[in-house]
């Protein structure tokens, strides 16, 4: 087990009740499942502010987009499509001419 460090916490008395409860029918310290319930929270709020970073990122694209559309028109969403749509247009071409 890591260090542990001590920290006193107030709970109100029905915290303390249905804390108390869960780690009871659990088998377990009341420390215990506050640690437990810590973590989680505080994975949750990792993953949250991930997302957040995800979609400012996202958001920030969408700004570049626009500001390259305003510069030099409609940029493709694929630009690698509209060059693979013109060699098999060019492949095409090749086939029905006769080579």
């Amino acid at each position: 087990m890591s260090t542990l460090y001590r920290a006193q916490i107030l709970l109100e008395p029905e915290q303390h009740r249905a804390l108390a409860d869960i780690a009871r029918r659990e088998g377990r310290s009341l420390s215990d499942l506050v640690r437990e319930i810590l973590a989680e929270h505080l994975s949750q709020q990792d993953r949250e502010a991930e997302m957040q970073q995800e979609l400012e990122a996202i958001h920030t694209l969408a700004e570049l987009r626009a500001q390259l559309q305003a510069k030099h028109g409609i940029v493709p969403v694929d630009p690698l499509a509209g060059v693979r749509n013109e060699r098999e247009e060019d492949v095409a071409h090749l086939w029905s001419d006769g080579g």
